[in-house]
């Protein structure tokens, strides 16, 4: 008799483990998707909003970037002035034009920027000398340009280039390349190149005043939405606001389709702790099923029973969560410091794999693997309605 109660705890006792394993192994699984989707999304937006910003302002009917309209840039900043929540109004112009070697030829826009202009974003991935001149004296002298433009024109820093712009008649500019940048994200580095916006003015026929468009930062804390009608409703018919997420659609839409496949690996990942809890909890049942006769014999009823079973199963989950949740938590903060695992910035836009650690993306996960979990233990508790306390106190 004594070794059948051993080996029953035994079996109970190796089951449970499993079933901590399972919910430690899931949970750390769900936190480094989790984190790692975020941190993606968050960086490939970081990246797209340091080329256009939070919200672009044009004259209305200009969505073409290679021939905007000019727009009294002082008028704008008026208008919005009093709206809550914004970092920066600044201007810019861009011009489109093609910049010719020896033995190569590539199209180029140029985007030209105030010395107000915020270019934070381009400063701190600059591989290789500085940021063009912003001074109004300097005006079309210098450019800056990507590492990958740089690579397939066989350009350095220091060279001289001349740009071709196809007008009536054709103009065209030497500029000196004095800095060379590489953000990572292919389509936007081989388009972009820097420069002083009186260059693109000059070549507009545009005086000082003129802008091509508005680029408005917003404070992180602050609602984009909410933001963008108050801009909307400021700026009047003359002007359109357009957020970061329609001047790049395609992007945004790649990048919803990734919460997608958590959403699949967390459904995944759930069902599977979630049924091994269901063993365990079964098991743990059917091993005291003569406890179980005896406490209704005693006068308990079936809820107050399945409240102990269920409480006793609690303790494992939250372990199994815990464990999960120091792994997984533990392995994202080693990668976001040292960046062991890399990948391919060509096709990901980034070197290495991306970790947000967010509390709130965390607790949120944390408090449905729990809830799921708890909500499949009581269909098997269910089982206990179904002991009989004189069949099971039959033998002793």
């Amino acid at each position: 008799m004594l070794a059948n109660k051993t080996k029953h705890h035994n079996k109970e006792t190796s089951l449970t483990g499993v079933s901590m394993a399972a919910i430690s192994l899931g949970m750390a699984v769900m936190t480094i998707s989790v984190m790692v989707v975020t941190g993606f999304k968050k960086e490939i937006e970081s990246k797209i909003r340091g080329f256009a910003s939070d919200i672009r302002i044009t004259e209305f009917g200009s969505d073409n970037p290679y021939d905007e309209a000019p727009m009294e840039f002082s008028d704008v900043k008026r208008k919005t002035s009093h709206i809550p929540g914004v970092s920066k109004i600044q201007a810019y112009a861009t011009k489109a034009g093609i910049i010719k070697t020896d033995s190569e030829i590539q199209g180029v826009l140029l985007k030209g920027v105030s010395q107000d202009f915020d270019l934070s974003f381009i400063q701190k991935n600059l591989v290789e000398g500085r940021i063009p001149n912003l001074s109004e004296q300097e005006a079309g002298k210098e450019i800056a340009i990507s590492l990958e433009l740089a690579s397939m024109l066989e350009l350095k820093c220091n060279d001289t280039i001349t740009i071709y712009f196809i007008e009536d008649p054709p103009r065209v500019r030497k500029l000196l390349i004095c800095g060379i940048y590489n953000t990572g994200l292919g389509e936007f580095d081989k388009l972009y190149a820097f420069c002083n916006i009186g260059l693109v003015q000059k070549l507009n026929n545009w005086d000082s005043g003129k802008s091509g468009g508005i680029e408005v930062l917003l404070e992180p804390s602050t609602n984009t939405q909410s933001s963008l009608e108050a801009f909307r409703t400021a700026i009047g018919f003359r002007y359109q606001a357009m957020p970061l997420s329609e001047q790049y659609p395609q992007i945004f839409q790649w990048l919803e389709l990734q919460n997608v496949n958590v959403f699949i690996i967390i459904l995944l990942i759930l069902a599977i702790s979630g049924v091994s809890m269901i063993s365990t909890l079964l098991i743990i049942i059917l091993n005291r099923t003569r406890m179980i006769g005896l406490l209704k014999a005693l006068g308990a009823n079936d809820r107050l029973i399945r409240d102990v079973f269920i409480r006793l199963s609690i303790p494992i989950i939250l372990k199994g969560m815990l464990i999960g949740n120091v792994i997984g938590i533990g392995l994202g903060i080693l990668q976001d410091q040292f960046g062991f695992i890399k990948l391919s910035e060509a096709s990901y836009y980034v070197s290495k794999v991306p970790v947000n650690i967010s509390v709130t993306d965390l607790l949120l996960l944390n408090l449905g693997t729990f809830a799921v979990c708890f909500l499949m233990l009581l269909g098997p508790s269910l089982i206990i309605a179904k002991v009989s306390p004189s069949k099971t106190l039959r033998f002793d």
